[in-house]
């Protein structure tokens, strides 16, 4: 395919797949806490809008759960089909991590999943909430044996190897190696900026359409107070991971930053703009700021970090595309903080649901945190190239032994059927999201909904019409 060598194939394959699959946990993680708060809320304050609301979020975090759950299946299998030789190198390591996922993180979500969307009239205020916080504990349980395993990819320690095989010799080494708390960290906070920004959009769409209610005002408003405080935490938190990133991946850092050459004397500029060119190794067009570079990467004005040219051309990562996708990442985080403290300066001013241009701005970051999510795993894991074990085992020598051609047709069965599948999902998620959440009305003490009334969480895939009017100028809360 387009003269693409078998082992490119099984790499566009593996991030085709992967790149679906990471956006619905990372909805999941944020959903899940978000419910838990609503619940909260309702039991404390006896608002029938937190309920409403929850209501609402559980319909889309069911359908959003069980896409990642399919997702996730295809990922397991490519482990065993595509990457054998890693399977066989490095499984004693990464199979236990993603068996403990499973024993631990995905039995308590899949013990209390259905109590939490079925059981809303089956049982008291107390065990429904419990539910509820313990499928939130379980998304966060396993995301962090999904990142200790890709941790120690990044950044491995505690093992040998012995007959070519890795063998693990320091469990604590393995599962909290240099780079996990940043990762685990850094991952977990994208997911609730991403739910917020999500959230708010939903929230910020409703409002435009001329749907004020207490429910998509509190949306908005709850939203906008996430992103306030989240967005400016992450960048504080991707600085640190950068700082660690330069000590146990220079050539990661060098590749990102466009930067080929150390001249003696002189610090590291920050390119803004450009294009790295492997071949040439130089970055044309470069758009510079003189010693910023070496402020922000070193936190010195004569920091010095290692140059691309420091490394051989086979050890280099492909600069010409992390460059970018971290730049991506990057410039939507700084929209994200400048979304908050809008959103700060409209609330003191009165005009948070009133302001038409900060609304549809909200809408338009609606996918903002998803796509900055995708940016940064492709900044990590290109920028980890050309090792899979990162300084231990290359990425050529994991992949299985199949033919370009068989690769080829894979692949394209794996566009077809996703593009099918999760297009169908993600085009229901947003139906029930155009829909908004429904107002049952009264002031009702937790007590007496857990008697009488029906919840549309219970009836996941039957809660959104087959048509919604759509709002003028508007397809969706991702406009």
């Amino acid at each position: 395919m387009f003269g693409l060598t078998a082992l490119e194939l099984a790499r566009i394959q593996f991030g085709f797949t992967v790149s679906f699959h990471i956006i619905f946990p990372a909805i999941t993680i944020g959903l899940a806490s978000y419910l838990v708060v609503l619940e909260g809320l309702w039991l404390w304050k006896q608002d029938a809008t937190y309920r409403d609301l929850y209501r609402f979020w559980s319909t889309v975090f069911a359908v959003n759960f069980a896409m990642g759950v399919v997702s996730g299946l295809v990922m397991a299998y490519q482990f065993g089909t595509n990457w054998s030789y890693f399977s066989r190198f490095a499984g004693s390591v990464t199979g236990p991590l993603l068996a403990y996922e499973v024993l631990t993180a995905f039995f308590l979500e899949a013990g209390f999943l259905g109590v939490m969307l079925f059981g809303w009239n089956k049982v008291g205020p107390g065990l429904h909430f419990f539910a509820t916080a313990m499928v939130a504990a379980g998304t966060l349980i396993s995301a962090t044996w999904i990142l200790a395993s890709n941790s120690w990819m990044q950044t491995p320690q505690g093992f040998e190897i012995i007959d070519g095989r890795v063998v693990p010799v320091d469990w604590l080494k393995v599962i909290f190696n240099p780079s996990f708390p940043y990762r685990l960290v850094h991952m977990t906070v994208a997911a609730y900026l991403a739910t917020a920004l999500f959230v708010g959009a939903s929230g910020a769409w409703h409002i435009l359409r001329g749907r004020a209610t207490p429910a998509t005002r509190t949306m908005l408003s709850m939203a906008m107070w996430m992103i306030l405080v989240v967005a400016p935490l992450q960048v504080a938190i991707g600085d640190a991971h950068g700082l660690n990133t330069l000590e146990h991946q220079p050539a990661k850092i060098a590749a990102l930053e466009g930067h080929w050459d150390n001249t003696p004397g002189e610090s590291v500029p920050l390119i803004l703009f450009g294009w790295p060119d492997m071949a040439a190794e130089t970055t044309r067009y470069a758009v510079a700021i003189p010693e910023l570079g070496s402020l922000i990467l070193t936190h010195r004005l004569a920091g010095r970090i290692p140059g691309l040219k420091d490394f051989a051309p086979e050890d280099r990562p492909n600069s010409t595309i992390v460059f970018w996708t971290f730049r991506v990442m990057v410039g939507l985080g700084f929209l994200m903080v400048l979304l908050g403290v809008w959103g700060l300066w409209l609330r003191w001013r009165g005009g948070l649901y009133s302001s038409r241009l900060f609304l549809r701005f909200a809408t338009l970051m609606g996918p903002s945190g998803l796509i900055a999510i995708l940016a940064g795993w492709l900044t990590t894991e290109i920028g980890r190239q050309p090792w899979v074990v990162y300084g231990v085992m290359r990425t050529r020598d994991a992949v299985s032994n199949h033919s370009a051609l068989a690769l080829s047709a894979t692949l394209g069965v794996f566009i077809v059927m996703y593009i099918a599948v999760f297009g169908t999902g993600i085009s229901y998620m947003l139906k029930l999201i155009a829909r908004g959440p429904d107002h049952h009305g009264g002031d009702e003490t937790p007590e007496a909904a857990g008697k009488g009334q029906s919840a549309r969480a219970a009836r996941p895939l039957s809660a959104a019409p087959d048509s919604v009017d759509p709002a003028p100028g508007f397809t969706g809360p991702g406009e």
